[in-house]
Parts: C-alpha cells; sequence; structure tokens
C-alpha cells in the first residue's frame, strides 16, 4: 500500500516513500514481537515462571511504546501505517514463534533468536534512512537498536552460566 498524504517536510517524497517501506517492515516486526512477548508472558511454565513473566511483560510494554513510535514516524511522513495484525504478519521480518513452547529455555532461545533479528533490521536501517536524506528517522532507529540490544542482553543473562 502506497497511498501517501501531503506534508510539508522537507524530503523528496520519493525519498519518504522509501523510508516508509522500510518502516512498515519495522512495523510489522516490532508489531510481531510485542506478541511474541505477550504470547511468552502468558505461556511460560518451570521454576524461573515469576521472574521470566515479569521481564516478559515489562519488555511487551517497552516494545508496545516502539510500535506507536514506528506507526506515528509514518504517517508523519505521509504514509500509511500498515499496523493490523494481518499486515504485521504478511510483513514481518522475524520468525514464526511456535505455539508448542512452554519452557523457560524454549521462550528464551525463540525470543532472543527475534530480537536478534530485530536489531540487526534497526541497526541496519539506521543508514538506509540517512542515506534517503532522513536523519529523523535514523535517529528513532538508533533508539530502537538501543531498546534491543539492552533487552537482548535481559534475555541472554538467563541462558548464559
Amino acid at each position: 500500500m502506497n497511498i501517501m498524504h501531503k506534508t510539508k517536510i522537507d524530503i523528496a517524497e520519493n525519498k519518504r516513500v522509501e523510508v516508509i517501506k522500510l518502516l512498515n517492515v519495522t512495523l510489522a516486526s516490532t508489531t510481531d514481537l510485542y506478541v511474541q512477548l505477550k504470547h511468552a508472558h502468558w505461556n511460560v511454565k518451570g521454576p524461573e515462571f515469576i521472574a521470566l513473566h515479569k521481564l516478559f511483560d515489562e519488555l511487551a510494554a517497552l516494545m508496545e511504546e516502539q510500535v506507536d513510535i514506528v506507526a506515528e514516524r509514518i504517517t508523519s511522513l505521509g504514509g500509511t501505517a500498515l499496523g493490523t495484525m494481518q499486515s504485521a504478519v504478511q510483513n514481518t521480518a522475524l520468525n514464526t514463534y511456535p505455539l508448542d513452547v512452554f519452557s523457560a529455555r524454549d521462550h528464551l532461545e525463540k525470543l532472543t533468536d527475534n530480537f536478534a533479528i530485530l536489531c540487526a533490521l534497526s541497526r541496519r536501517n539506521i543508514k538506509d534512512a540517512e542515506k534517503l536524506d532522513d536523519v529523523a528517522t535514523g535517529d528513532m532507529y538508533i533508539a530502537l537498536t538501543r531498546m534491543c540490544d539492552k533487552s537482548l542482553w535481559f534475555l541472554e543473562a538467563h541462558l548464559q552460566k
């Protein structure tokens, strides 16, 4: 979907269209990861239940905030935020989250895999946005990358000896 709305932002429309494409993949991926974190929050089992139940919920809240930031950046650039679950499923860069995962370790492994994908996507998009003359979106990706890296650290710490 490529519906553009008028804006006086001084980035050429063709460049804004390209940035919006990057952002909509990010919107799908952050939405997907938010839902995966809530799924893990609800379904984790085992002796680490309460610690991970709380951690997954805290990370989901951080991710939900990022979903909103990304969607608002899309619309501020004159684009359409593809924010439905159907769009998220079609456009996510993340791995599918299995529904038959219950152990803490299995949830942690699946979530770290997908956080790593989102971290890499965000880091790549910093440079891509700046090449398209959009340093503000590049800055948004810097903040997203910082949050992803820290969240990945919190999750990986549970898997390390």
